[in-house]
């Protein structure tokens, strides 16, 4: 829904035009020149525009920016991003001390004539909010969900214009990603990547403004490496097999840290599963960072700090069940395995009808999307409820109607248990582990792997409180 009471794509493209401090060039390549015409149709372009280029032509883009394998990638854009910036400062050295100069570029794939693709495409802005000064980036992955190329086109070119305006007169991060979609409906393109950084945005948090796009509507699913850098999720996951373990992780105990070793191991004898071809995700779900309809932000950023800890990945998503997830990951990658790991309590979920109530086939549809081609479920024991005695698959109990599903999935290998586990770890239940933290209780740090631990008393995740020394 469009927002009211916002500047358009016009007053924007006119307020750049107009401040004869901004000044820099524009590369598009792929669906046309759409930014740059917004800033010609409105008249006083020649305060703006330095040069405009479409090295539509492969070997054109090429012989100027170098071959790179893939035209609609990220690495593409930042070749495109470097050459003209450099030729900005060489060919314009008299404006150099007078112009915040801004190199704008996008590398695009609309739809086909058979509408056989996705429209998609990776955009960006280099710029100096000073004369003279390091310059600022931001990129952006956008999937252009127009059911028409000019559409597609047309969208493409406002976003480009509410980009370059962001850039240099929105300060707030909700801010700045809402007016991204400025002048039409936001349903029309997803933004699943987005990164700021630069000298003028110290305090920008890219995994938060992950989270963001995820809670804002853009995008279903975000993710983000070890050092905290922004993935996009088609490219990361690119011709991998992708792991996944989902939970709350608050805080990571030996119990996860278990689950992921012995569900990699299983996942490893796959025959089809090439090892130099994993990809492990650790997922939050935006449902377990909220609290009555808020994020907490300090509460996320604990949890991530602590995966990062352990060199993991980690995916934000707003798929609460398990299928949604599933269809996610196996749309951006068809022809390689998905492995899921979950606990056996966890289990009983993926099997309650009630949360297929708005499919038409309901727990059957599910089931075809769960239990795809390529797809697997890894499934940890745990200790049965106020007892010691282990809770595996061989005591799993489900309704006389759901039996035989669950044997027919067990011997396809689809439900694969996972075995050798550590189960001395099957007592640590978090819960219990982040009330030790919070109350200043000792032991806690055996609970926990030691980097963990580590992380947890350094930055003080969690409301950790130090356990009071005791004097003798």
């Amino acid at each position: 829904m469009e927002v009211e009471n916002r500047l358009s794509t016009k007053d924007k493209a006119l307020a750049i035009n107009l401040d004869r401090s901004i000044y820099g060039s524009f590369a598009e390549i792929g669906a046309g020149q759409e930014v740059a015409a917004n800033f010609f149709r409105i008249g006083g372009a020649s305060g703006t525009v330095a040069k405009t280029m479409s090295a539509y032509d492969m070997a054109y883009s090429d012989a100027i920016y170098g071959k790179i394998g893939r035209y609609v990638c990220e690495e593409r854009l930042l070749a495109m991003l470097d050459k003209e910036t450099e030729l900005l400062n060489d060919r314009l050295p008299h404006r150099i001390k007078d112009t915040k100069f801004f190199t704008f570029a996008n590398t695009v794939e609309t739809l086909n004539y058979a509408r056989t693709n996705r429209g998609h495409g990776w955009v960006g802005c280099r710029f100096q909010l000073s004369p003279e000064s390091e310059p600022n980036e931001c990129v952006i992955h956008v999937i252009l969900k127009d059911p028409d190329a000019t559409w597609q086109q047309e969208a493409l070119g406002k976003l480009g214009v509410n980009l370059i305006y962001a850039c240099y007169f929105i300060k707030d991060a909700d801010e700045f990603l809402l007016s991204l979609v400025d002048g039409f409906r936001q349903f029309r393109v997803e933004i699943d990547m987005f990164r700021l950084e630069g000298p003028d945005f110290p305090k920008v948090d890219n995994r938060l403004m992950s989270l963001k796009l995820v809670k804002l509507g853009f995008t279903r699913a975000a993710m983000f490496g070890p050092s905290g850098n922004v993935l996009m999720p088609s490219e990361a996951l690119y011709k991998k097999n992708v792991l996944i373990l989902r939970g709350r992780f608050k805080p990571v105990t030996h119990v996860n840290v278990d689950m992921l070793f012995c569900g990699r191991k299983r996942f490893k004898q796959e025959k089809d599963v090439d090892p130099s071809r994993i990809v492990v995700l650790t997922e939050l779900t935006l449902q377990d960072l909220e609290r009555e309809g808020s994020l907490d932000v300090t509460d996320f950023l604990n949890r991530v700090d602590q995966l990062c800890s352990l060199g993991q990945n980690v995916l934000i998503s707003n798929y609460t069940e398990y299928y949604r997830l599933v269809r996610h990951i196996t749309r951006l990658n068809k022809d390689y395995k998905v492995g899921l790991i979950l606990g056996i309590y966890n289990l009983h979920m993926v099997f309650e009808e009630k949360y297929y109530e708005n499919l038409k086939g309901g727990l059957l549809e599910a089931f075809g999307i769960l239990f795809g081609r390529n797809v697997i479920f890894y499934v940890y024991p745990s200790l049965k409820r106020d007892s010691e005695e282990i809770y595996t698959i061989d005591d799993f109990e489900l309704p006389d109607s759901q039996k035989s599903m669950l044997q027919y999935l067990l011997d396809n290998k689809k439900i694969v248990p996972v075995t050798n586990v550590s189960s001395r770890n099957l007592h640590i239940i978090s819960d219990d582990v982040l009330d030790m933290i919070q109350s200043g209780q000792e032991g806690w740090e055996e609970l926990v792997p030691h980097k963990v631990a580590s992380e947890i008393k350094e930055k003080k995740l969690f409301d950790y409180v130090e356990p009071k020394k005791v004097h003798s």
